[in-house]
Parts: structure tokens; sequence; C-alpha cells
């Protein structure tokens, strides 16, 4: 598809929006940014996107937003703790859940119809069997994938009601940073395994816990599957071209296919960058299935779409050339 788009993304300074925005750039697509900076860096986004700096709770930033008549809005403004959103889940309801139904309902004053909404594997909760397909039962295992399946479901409603077409993403595990290296601001308060451990080589954390090693896997720890944010950003831009093309709704898996164990993790790491991660063994966490991983073949028939930087070692050069350079922030 050629035509280029208005397109408004709603926590585009942030990790996995700042790479979407970037693509949306690049493609020569008109992109508008709203985002609180709480989590974000302004230094991500790219120059070419107009960047509005404000609340998706806040009914006067989502209009100045809407303003701009995008086409297709994207949508990346939550929270994403899945041990938070246990101990805290009003702030999850509260962003997660009513900002985005405000946004929903915002998109119908102003007559949009298009959306990309970045979901999640957590939607799924303990697996029953892998790989696990889009057909696999959602039981989310902590509140923050509740939150995404509420959402989800809303989705369903407001397409069948209000004619709004939607991309339901659900990703597994999203890392790494643009291939290219021109996004340099390192993630903010990141919880995922693979920023965790670049943090730790980097000095920024004195250690780092593996969260039990006596779960019925190879080495005994968990094993995820891990998608590079480069690929999850191609993805969303076929979403998107699925959605105007097609007319019809989209919930796929966003994953490899293959699962690595955290020791995997960690030693590919220490390889990659030469450094060693200080890491103790520790309580198993509470909602912590043994092995997770996708089937993306849904992707691969409807979008075209095919993982290509994923493997760790590409994932860990592309973190160490950010994590390990001291000019980044």
């Amino acid at each position: 598809m050629q035509d280029k788009q208005s397109v408004l993304v709603t926590g585009g300074a942030g990790y996995i929006g700042s790479h979407i925005v970037q693509l949306l750039c690049e493609m020569g697509h008109r992109v508008t940014v709203l985002d609180n900076l709480s989590l974000g860096r302004e230094e991500n986004v790219d120059k070419r996107a107009s960047l509005l700096v404000g609340d998706i709770l806040n009914r006067d930033d989502l209009r100045k937003a809407l303003s701009v008549q995008p086409r297709v809005i994207f949508h990346f403004a939550a929270w994403k703790a899945a041990g938070e959103s246990m101990t805290d889940p009003a702030k999850y309801a509260t962003n997660n859940i009513c900002g985005t139904l405000g946004l929903l309902n915002a998109m119908l004053e102003y007559d949009i119809r298009y959306f990309v909404f970045s979901s999640s594997a957590a939607v799924y909760g303990e697996p029953q069997y892998t790989p696990i397909d889009e057909k696999h039962p959602l039981h989310p295992a902590n509140y923050y994938g509740y939150t995404k399946l509420a959402i989800e479901e809303n989705l369903q409603w407001y397409s069948r009601l209000k004619g709004i077409r939607y991309a339901a993403l659900r990703y597994f595990n999203a890392t790494g940073y643009d291939i290219h290296g021109r996004i340099r601001g390192k993630e903010k308060n990141p919880a995922n395994l693979s920023p965790v451990v670049m943090e730790t080589i980097a000095g920024l954390r004195h250690e780092m816990q593996v969260f039990g090693d006596d779960y019925e896997t190879p080495d005994g720890t968990c094993i995820r599957d891990y998608i590079h944010v480069s690929d999850l950003a191609v993805a969303h831009l076929k979403a998107m071209e699925y959605l105007l093309e097609n007319d019809e709704n989209l919930v796929v898996n966003l994953g490899t296919g293959e699962g690595h164990s955290v020791k995997e993790v960690i030693q590919t790491a220490e390889r990659v960058t030469g450094k060693k991660v200080n890491y103790t063994i520790t309580d198993r966490r509470p909602g912590d299935p043994p092995a997770l991983a996708a089937s993306n073949h849904l992707a691969k028939e409807l979008l075209g779409w095919q993982p290509e930087y994923s493997d760790l070692d590409t994932i860990f050069r592309t973190m160490a050339s950010v994590y390990l350079d001291k000019d980044s922030k």
C-alpha cells in the first residue's frame, strides 16, 4: 500500500512506541505522538513526528491530539509491569482500561475508525499447550493481562456496535533496540528480563534476581519467547495496511515460536558483551508459568510477516550499543 496516512501514536515516546514512530516516519506517514513522558523519552521521538506532551486521561489533550484528524490510531499508552499490577490494580484499571475507553469514545466523536492495539500474550495466562495460538483459552494470571483482555473485549463490542476496525497484536517478550542504532535513550524503569540483564552489565544495578531455578525446564529457569522490537515495528505497519485494505479486524500473536530460558538469555548477554552478569537465585514469582512460546503462523499467513532480527545474539548486540555507549542516556 503506497498511500501515506495521518496517524496518532499514543505512548509514542515509550520503548515500543518510539520504534513504531520511527518506522512510520521512515515510510512517509504523517505522525502525531501523544505521550505524558512518564516513561517515554522525548529524545527517542523521531524529529519528523509532531510530539504533543499530554495524557490520554485528559480530554483536552485527547481533543488536541485528535484534531489533526488521524485516520489510524496506534495505542501504546499503558502501564505494563505485571508484578506491580497485582499490588496496585487501581493504577492499571484507571490508565489501561479507563484511558483506552476514553480514547475509543473520543475516536467516535472525531469519526476515526481504525485502531492498532498493543495487546499482550499475558491475556492467555497459564499455558494449556505450547506453542500458544490465538485459539488458546484466555485466562490472565495477573491484573495487567486482565486489562489487556478487557480492552480486547471492549474493542469487539465497539467494532460490532460502532464500526471500529481494530488489530489486537499480542506480543510475547519485546526486546532489543533499533537495528540501525537510531534510538538511543534507555527504557525507563524496565521490568522485563533483557533490559534488567543489560542494566546489570552496565553497572546501573549492582545485581539482578532470577526468580526460581526449579522449574520443569532443561536448566530449571523459565522459558520465554523473545521478539525484537524492530520486528514488532514491521508487524504494526503491516497490521495498519491490513486494516485499511481489508476493513476487518485482526487478532494475532507476535513472537518467534521459539523459547529461551533465563539462564540462556544471561549467558548470551555475557558472551555478546564480554561482561559478567551478577545475579542471585531467589523464589519463584506467583503467576510465572514455566514456559511460553507463540505460534506465529497466523501473523505469517495474514500479514506476510516474518521475524528477521529476533535471535538472541542480534537482540543483545543492539542492546549493547545503547547500554554500553557512554553517550546514551
